[in-house]
């Protein structure tokens, strides 16, 4: 028997993304009466994979949901490691400002950002069932029972529903390294009459700064003068911090083709195909086979912590396949892991079956936000 909540909500969001945090604040702002539902309230604005903002096409996203009253922008204005505009080599059209974020610090800002506006309240939960009446959304279920009444949800599940989580053989339910998946959720609208499929996305190990030899590294550091994302006046003068950047090497080429029969993206384990602008360093070498190298950028997590990302080797292969590739690279043949990189599969359901508002063509009232409308990044 479920228990149904007195207070009705105007919009109920539910998700753990970038893509929730911006539906939640858009509609607290335009004056409804909004309930934001995450399975954890300590991530959200959570930096799942890259700590950047921006870059080619994406800065384009930010700057126009920054116009529009977001709060992207603002977030990576203010907790930036480093800005820089790349291309400025080529014309002013494909000019496009990144920046290097604290995770940690893009985190509290976001969630200062969502606990300190009107009209929008939090609640830790899993929402795992949406309730119906004549094609209309009118509750969303959690998992202990309790129906929350609404006359719009917002589905901005991320990379969570059904999610699964792969190192090489090893596959465990997950939306994220450590968090559990969502579930319920794809099943209703399946029965609604959306198509859904399988996406699969990586992301790459973590390191600890102080086993890598920067000496010999190519260093990047940020604009001198920055640029920023967000149109509005408060801009911090912050201390930047540089990047470098590594390579691939022959023998990282070699041991990655030996083990692909242990890569669950190779072996079938994985049926999700990549979102696009993706590719794990897997799918690299094997779609790339005459490049002899790869550029991999080492970038800095936050100003209080060694640990470091590093773009451009997302993989899925057994954890001692990872060590033994890292460990041909330049600058980290004595590097430390801190996390393994890992794959994982999701529901998504397919961008056709939504109106241009991204409501549901099958259900009245639910929209569908961010990465399970087949997207990829946090600014999409």
């Amino acid at each position: 028997m479920t228990a149904m909540l007195e207070q009705r909500s105007d919009v109920i969001v539910i998700g753990g993304g970038h893509a929730r945090i911006e539906a939640a604040m858009a509609a607290a702002k335009l004056g409804c009466r909004t309930l934001l539902m995450c399975m954890n309230l300590d991530t959200i604005g959570q930096m799942s994979c890259n700590p950047a903002i921006g870059g080619p096409a994406k800065s384009q996203l930010v700057k126009e949901i920054d116009a529009l009253g977001g709060v992207m922008g603002l977030c990576a204005d203010a907790t930036y490691l480093q800005l820089k505009t790349l291309n400025l080599s080529k014309g002013p059209a494909v000019h496009a400002l990144r920046a290097q974020s604290d995770k940690t610090a893009y985190r509290d800002f976001a969630r200062t950002l969502v606990e300190t506006e009107p009209n929008l309240k939090l609640r830790q939960t899993m929402a795992v069932k949406l309730h119906t009446a004549d094609g209309q959304i009118v509750s969303v279920e959690d998992n202990l029972g309790i129906q929350y009444p609404c006359g719009a949800v917002i589905l901005a599940n991320g990379t969570f529903l059904n999610g699964r989580l792969f190192i090489g053989e090893k596959t465990v339910a997950g939306g994220r390294a450590g968090e559990a998946a969502a579930t319920g959720i794809t099943a209703d609208l399946v029965a609604a009459g959306m198509a859904t499929g399988r996406l699969k996305t990586g992301t790459p190990p973590r390191l600890d700064g102080r086993s890598i030899d920067f000496s010999g590294l190519d260093i990047h550091p940020g604009d001198p003068v920055p640029s920023f994302f967000s149109f509005l006046p408060d801009r911090p003068v912050l201390e930047q911090v540089p990047c470098h950047m590594t390579r691939t090497t022959a023998k990282t080429h070699e041991i990655i083709r030996n083990n692909l029969h242990r890569s669950p993206m190779f072996s079938g384990l994985i049926e999700g195909e990549g979102p696009r602008y993706c590719p794990s360093i897997e799918d690299k070498v094997v779609r790339f086979a005459d490049r002899p190298s790869h550029h991999l950028f080492i970038e800095p997590e936050g100003r209080n912590s060694y640990e470091m990302y590093l773009q451009g080797i997302s993989s899925s292969l057994p954890i001692d396949v990872q060590m033994a590739m890292l460990a041909t690279l330049p600058g980290l043949e004595k590097v430390e892991m801190i996390r393994p990189a890992c794959a994982v599969e999701y529901d998504y359901f397919p961008a056709y079956q939504l109106h241009p508002s991204l409501m549901t063509k099958a259900l009245a009232g639910v929209f569908c936000a961010g990465q399970i409308n087949g997207t990829s990044g946090y600014e999409e």
